[in-house]
């Protein structure tokens, strides 16, 4: 099989997704992922720094980088690839169709950081992704992961519910502690006919497990809520529920000497 025509569900989806991010990202995107995974690389203070950005999508944590910074992206959609190529012309950037739970196509090993953004909820195997990221990266090299709070987030198995009694909105969580294999249809009202793609769920303790085994010490585990804002009768219990709920979980971790 060609490396350009790897299968992924992702590949049915890929105009769809890529529609709603766009060249700029969608509104979390823009509004409190990447500026915070910025932050978080700091790739200014990092003299010749590299990035290997693993299930990179098309490519929008690129396009936000620093002219100077040297990037690899790679994702097994092919679709997603592609326009990931149209939007980026960096001469020092770089995507590739690749699989980042397989051998990786590229010889360099000395990467200064990594990132996956909002991808490894649908990867089967994320300590295969870690070990990955560990053999390309430099000794103190930061990965900064981020992805749907695994506490809160779990398709089919929590949901949002209001207590009238009490005039509170809280999130039930039916099921924690499995790990997942859960289907996600595109378009639900489409039914069967919807493309297919799927998410993975663990929990928090095998995610910082497998970056131990990895080689990696974990330095920051952080939070991010949502920052938009209800209006209308509902809207006191509706913020005060966005606020203490988090969309998103970060990670960052170091590669040990």
């Amino acid at each position: 099989m060609n490396a350009e025509s790897k299968s992924t569900s992702w590949n049915k989806i890929g105009k769809w997704y890529d529609d709603t991010v766009g060249e700029q990202g969608h509104y979390y995107h823009q509004t409190l992922i990447i500026p915070n995974v910025m932050k978080m690389l700091d790739l200014p203070s990092t003299p010749n720094a590299s990035l290997l950005d693993l299930a990179c999508g098309q490519g929008v944590l690129s396009r936000q980088l620093p002219s100077s910074v040297t990037y690899t992206g790679l994702d097994l959609a092919t679709s997603l690839i592609r326009a990931a190529r149209q939007y980026d012309k960096n001469t020092k950037h770089e995507f590739i169709v690749a699989d980042a739970t397989k051998g990786l196509p590229i010889t360099k090993k000395d990467f200064t950081h990594a990132a996956i953004i909002l991808a490894l909820q649908n990867i089967q195997d994320p300590f295969a992704v870690f070990k990955n990221a560990s053999k390309h990266l430099i000794p103190g090299a930061k990965f900064v992961i981020v992805l749907n709070h695994p506490c809160f987030r779990i398709p089919r198995q929590s949901s949002w519910k209001v207590d009238l009694d009490n005039k509170i909105q809280y999130r039930r969580i039916d099921r924690y502690m499995s790990d997942m294999k859960i289907p996600i249809q595109t378009h639900p009202g489409k039914g069967q006919e919807s493309p297919q793609s799927w998410t993975f769920h663990h929990p928090l303790s095998s995610y910082c497990y497998w970056l131990k085994e990895a080689g990696f010490s974990i330095n920051l585990i952080d939070e991010w809520c949502s920052n938009k804002v209800s209006e209308g009768k509902a809207a006191k219990m509706e913020n005060r529920s966005r606020e203490e709920i988090p969309l998103f979980m970060a990670i960052v971790a170091t590669k040990n000497a």
